[in-house]
């Protein structure tokens, strides 16, 4: 009997050292071996290597200001707690991630909390506004649901909550989560950049001014060096010519990028040969182009003409795989504006009418680019198709909605139109794409048929095909345009809608299209991740309410006294036996 007791004491001792000689190991091993195991079904809590190879790179502290902390609603709450556990996993990669959570609320002095809040406005974060019901009392409470991030010195706001027209609290949330790990890795890396990529705005053949693309202009201006140029002949505007060796020189691309906004006047020969050299040479272009002329401006006495826009691009982007059609959409789907309607003594009176030219895109494609965006704003926009291009991928990224129809041009815009009820069985020919990627290897439009103007000179260095590369085209320049506002004339942020007050996902159109241009790091393919939205039955939940909470509440009971009656049972019969 002492002898059995004693191997049993010898072979827990074993046993014991054992497991703790295991952990050791593990622990050793662990210090040089770094791994993290993602359970979830989407993997969630995986961070993309793009992410990973950006923190493993960071040099100094980036520190993120948090501003949801306090008693929030639920759905806030679960979009703090988000962002809190995104950026532990940034620190698991990096330690010199840090952060706080902050509640602007909290100041009880009105004055100072008031402050506080035109601070964050300043500093770019925008307040949500929201009616919250306690014990039977509503109340409003102001939200600033974003991030300011700092770094050496510098700091960017960073926006969590991604609104988003006619979608449900519920949608929006989980595409804000969706989003986080792009927002937080982007803003880190336009604070690290040393170098901002060069990108040009295009002008000279009656493009977009500076005043109509000034937020444009100054969002881009957070991530790039934004310049506008005329290229007036010039192949200095797009490159510039660098020494290979004592014997050969090599044009390069001074821009990563450059934006072609509403042009309305011909591109000559020479001008459109620059810039397909500038493909030719791996450079990308966003092209906003309006195949029809219209304009609300030009419409006297109710009503206007629109025309063929002839700019003299079609044969180019017909060669790159695209071509714009002349005509305009017509959708049930549109921005409502307001139309005088009468007048009661000196002032006018306004209705708001759905003007069908003025089409409201809802992104629908699980694309980077308008993956999780709001709803786009256009104008007297056009349809456009794809044509064969051999080495190019073409990826539809907008379309109109299927209540939808398109009008030849010539046409007549009457205002007229507003005042009747729509046949909506007219309106049944949609979806028309409307903007569309091309990516892959380019044939240049002028193989085989150099402009005269060209021919002879041997600094251009023609190149007869590209490099890989891409473009977007959007068939209106409107979408890149801020309004004015109507009485005072200064720019308002690109995508609001003075009239409606409703901030449209224009500039994040823009943005998202210019940094999957210019994206050497896979980054932004990290929007294009999609976690689902496991909502409980709300009806079901009701209606089995009392057996789920029975449940909740005797099942544990059950399983505690089952184990303890079963233990009972096993220990009475070991020292029931009788002794050998």
């Amino acid at each position: 009997m002492a002898d059995k007791k004693r191997n049993i004491r010898r072979s827990n001792i074993t046993g014991l050292l054992l497991a703790v000689a295991i952990i050791v190991l593990v622990n050793i091993i662990a210090a040089f071996i770094f791994t993290r195991f993602d359970l979830t079904a989407e993997k969630r809590y995986s961070l993309s290597p793009a992410t990973k190879t950006l923190l493993k790179k960071l040099d100094d502290v980036v520190f993120f200001k948090v501003y949801l902390a306090g008693d929030l609603p639920s759905g806030f709450q679960r979009l703090s707690n988000e962002t809190r556990e995104m950026l532990d996993e940034f620190r698991a990669y990096n330690k010199k991630i840090q952060y706080e959570f902050v509640n602007p609320s909290d100041n009880p002095n009105a004055k100072d909390r008031n402050d506080s809040y035109k601070l964050l406005v300043e500093n770019g974060l925008q307040p949500t506004n929201l009616q919250v019901s306690k014990k039977g009392a509503s109340s409003q409470i102001i939200i600033f649901p974003g991030a300011i991030v700092s770094y050496h010195g510098k700091q960017i706001p960073v926006q969590l909550l991604m609104a988003q027209l006619q979608e449900e609290s519920n949608k929006v949330l989980n595409n804000s989560i969706q989003a986080l790990e792009y927002n937080l890795a982007s803003a880190i890396k336009n604070l690290t950049t040393p170098v901002k990529p060069r990108v040009a705005i295009i002008e000279g053949h009656g493009e977009l001014t500076e005043m109509e693309t000034y937020d444009l202009q100054n969002s881009l201006a957070e991530f790039y060096n934004v310049e506008r140029v005329a290229i007036k002949h010039k192949i200095s505007s797009l490159a510039v010519r660098l020494k290979t060796d004592s014997t050969h020189d090599a044009l390069v691309n001074k821009y990563r990028a450059i934006i072609i906004a509403k042009p309305s006047t011909q591109f000559d020969e020479r001008d459109k040969f620059l810039i397909d050299q500038f493909i030719m040479r791996g450079g990308k272009v966003l092209w906003l182009i309006d195949p029809v002329f219209a304009s609300m401006d030009s419409i006297k006495v109710n009503s206007t003409m629109g025309i063929p826009n002839d700019i003299n691009l079609e044969d180019m982007l017909f060669n790159y795989g695209v071509r714009l059609n002349t005509n305009l959409v017509q959708d049930l789907t549109a921005l409502k504006i307001p139309i005088k309607t009468g007048q009661i003594g000196d002032q006018p009176q306004f209705d708001f009418f759905t003007w069908y030219f003025f089409p409201v895109l809802m992104p629908s494609v699980k694309h980077p680019i308008v993956n999780g965006l709001n709803a786009i704003k256009t104008e007297f926009i056009s349809t456009l198709d794809t044509v064969t291009a051999p080495g190019v991928k073409k990826t539809y990224l907008l379309e109109t909605s299927p209540y939808s129809r398109t009008v030849t041009v010539p046409a007549l815009i009457d205002l007229e139109i507003v005042k009747k009820k729509p046949n909506e069985r007219a309106f049944n020919r949609g979806p028309f794409p409307v903007a569309v990627l091309l990516e892959g290897t380019f044939t240049s439009t002028f193989l085989h048929r150099l402009p005269p103007e060209v021919a002879g000179d041997p600094n251009l260095a023609y190149r007869p095909s590209s490099k890989p590369t891409k473009m977007i085209v959007i068939s209106d320049g409107d979408v890149a345009k801020n309004q004015f506002h109507y009485s005072k004339g200064y720019p308002l942020p690109l995508g609001y809608d003075q009239y409606t007050r409703q901030t449209f996902g224009n500039k994040d159109l823009v943005l998202n299209a210019i940094n999957y241009l210019c994206d050497d790091s896979g980054l932004i393919s990290v929007r294009s991740r999609e976690l689902k939205l496991r909502m409980l039955d709300a009806t079901r939940a009701a209606n089995q309410r009392l057996f789920w909470q029975l449940l909740n509440i005797l099942l544990p009971i059950l399983l505690i006294t089952g184990f303890g009656i079963l233990k009972f049972q096993l220990r009475k019969r070991a020292f029931s036996r009788p002794a050998r």
